[in-house]
This record gives structure tokens, sequence and C-alpha cells, in this order.
């Protein structure tokens, strides 16, 4: 099974999508509890929302496999995002319900870790890194946003219900201003969703990491409450009246960056 479906386009603007997989390696299911096996931690259909996309010339990177292998978006070296709240892993224990992912006697050790990220993590990333460059070398800047999607309420990590669209620039460190205030006010025009900019979700490991303005790289994470857009409970069934809204703000988010071009 590959990591990743590509689809390279020619504008200066990439989407990535690292958690909607659910692919499991052979002999990884049998390890995971059945809470766990369900795979409710991933961000479903997000690749999805974003299948228009394409048609806009704008390249898509998507992973096929689950979070729970490894995930995309933490830093590898274990520093954690939110200092003082609770934080996933690279390779996470316990779901976003605190239950035990795998069975007792059956979690990875450090070196099963340093083995997933080698096979997973590392040639992921070095094909995101890959495209930003293709983009750098084409356009002179690349715009990176980064697809996400969490359950509207998740105790564990905040408290009440989450804004319906989350932006995140790194409180403005990921992207030059005109980037971040363009897709905020786009954000903002969608009157039917609620919405907050560097709120709870300020931006994972790819949009800290890759986002670096001075070098033309322009990094934003959105994360948006899932039900807007699907059933939240299992099976995560797509709605397809609700989901259509949401992909028409998000075309606006995309052409806004699109047509949104650097300060010299």
């Amino acid at each position: 099974m590959k990591l990743y479906e590509i689809d390279r386009g020619e504008s200066a603007l990439i989407v990535d999508v690292p958690h909607a997989g659910t692919y499991l390696p052979v002999g990884l299911a049998a390890r995971l509890t059945p809470a766990a096996r369900a795979l409710p931690d991933t961000d479903w259909h997000v690749e999805k929302l974003f299948s228009f996309a394409r048609g806009m010339g704008v390249t898509m990177l998507a992973a096929t496999h689950s979070r729970y292998v490894v995930d995309l978006n933490r830093d590898p070296g274990g520093r954690a995002l939110y200092p003082g709240a609770d934080n996933t892993e690279l390779v996470p224990t316990l779901t976003f319900a605190n239950e035990p992912i795998y069975s007792p006697g059956d979690e990875p050790d450090s070196a099963e870790i340093a083995q997933r990220c080698g096979e997973f993590f590392t040639p992921y990333h070095a094909v995101l890194a890959g495209e930003i460059e293709r983009v750098v070398a084409r356009h002179g800047y690349a715009i990176l946003l980064d697809g996400h999607s969490i359950k509207r309420e998740v105790p564990r990590f905040f408290a009440g219900r989450l804004p319906d669209l989350n932006l995140g620039t790194a409180d403005g460190a990921s992207c030059a201003p005109e980037f971040h205030h363009a897709a905020a006010l786009a954000l903002a025009r969608a009157t039917t969703f609620s919405n907050v900019v560097n709120g709870r979700f300020k931006g994972g490991y790819i949009t800290r990491y890759y986002g670096a303005p001075a070098r033309g790289i322009h990094a934003l994470q959105l994360e948006t409450a899932q039900g807007c857009y699907m059933n939240e409970s299992p099976p995560y069934r797509w709605e397809s009246s609700s989901a259509a809204a949401l992909v028409t703000v998000l075309e606006s988010l995309l052409e806004v960056l699109v047509s949104t071009r650097p300060r010299r």
C-alpha cells in the first residue's frame, strides 16, 4: 500500500491532508483494542472535501495510512505542540476519548517507533518537502494549507464546543500577514459557519515546521468541525447536503489563497 495519493498542480498552493488515511499494515490491527480498530480519530473525508482543488490547479497530497501507524503532524523529536496541555504522541497510545489504542502488552517500544518513523514518516515528509521546493522553484513562493477535521466536542483537548472553522497560523508566524488576513477574511465571510483564528488549534507540526515566510513558504492549518459535513458517530457517514455548503466556503478560501501574492 503506497503511503500517499498525490495530484500535482501548477498553482502556488498545496493542500496537504495527513490524517484522513485508514490503512493499517498487516499485523497492526490485531494489536489494537476494539475501540481503536474503528479508527475514531481519523480526519474522516477531508480529502473528499478538497477534491475540487484538483480542478483549480492545486497540488493535493493525502496520506493513506492511519494516524495510529505514525502521526505525520507531530514533531518526530517528541516536542509537544501545546506545552502544558494534553498532547498526543508521534505514535499515539490513547484515543481522543482517552481509551487505550493497544491491547495490554502490545504497545510499541522505542525501537518500533523509530522503525515506523523511518518507514512511514520520513518518506511522506520527503514528498511534501519536495513538492514545496518544486512550487517555490516555479513561482518564487509556496502556500501550504494543512487540512484537518475533528469532532465538535472532545473534552480531552478543549472545553465546550469547537467553532466550525479553525484557522491556525502559529499566531501569525507560519505565513506572511497577507495570507493570514486573506484566509481569515474568507472564513469570516461564511456567516453560516462559526470561525476562529489561532484559537485552540494554532497549527500542528506541519504548519510550524514548513511555514517560513522569510523563505517564501506560507503555511496555514484549517481544522474543521466534523459535524459540518458528516455524521460524527460510526460509521462516520458523509452528509451531502451539509457538506455542499462547506465545500462552497472551502472553494472561496482556496480561490483567495491562490490569488493572493506575497508582498515584495
